[in-house]
């Protein structure tokens, strides 16, 4: 199973921003985490995040790729597959 897992943090404007696209997205079907790096340092960690909004796929357990800032809705689902 594939999902994405978005990291992101309020006082962030960029995921502000993004925010409401991966709620599209996850609307639309395609299972998205949301985490609030301030709340869950230890994932974000276990992840590698350095800067939000990070958003990781994941696939089986496993990273398939990962981008940092804000794509469109129709990169994030290219992205997806």
């Amino acid at each position: 199973m594939k999902q994405f897992i978005y990291f992101s943090a309020p006082w962030c404007g960029p995921c502000r921003m993004f925010g409401p696209v991966m709620d599209r997205i996850a609307a639309s079907g395609i299972p998205v985490q949301k985490v609030n790096v301030d709340e869950n340092r230890e994932l974000a960690m276990q992840y590698g995040v350095m800067s939000v909004p990070t958003t990781v796929l994941v696939e089986n357990g496993q990273v398939v790729t990962r981008f940092v800032g804000a794509k469109s809705e129709a990169e994030v689902k290219q992205i997806y597959g």
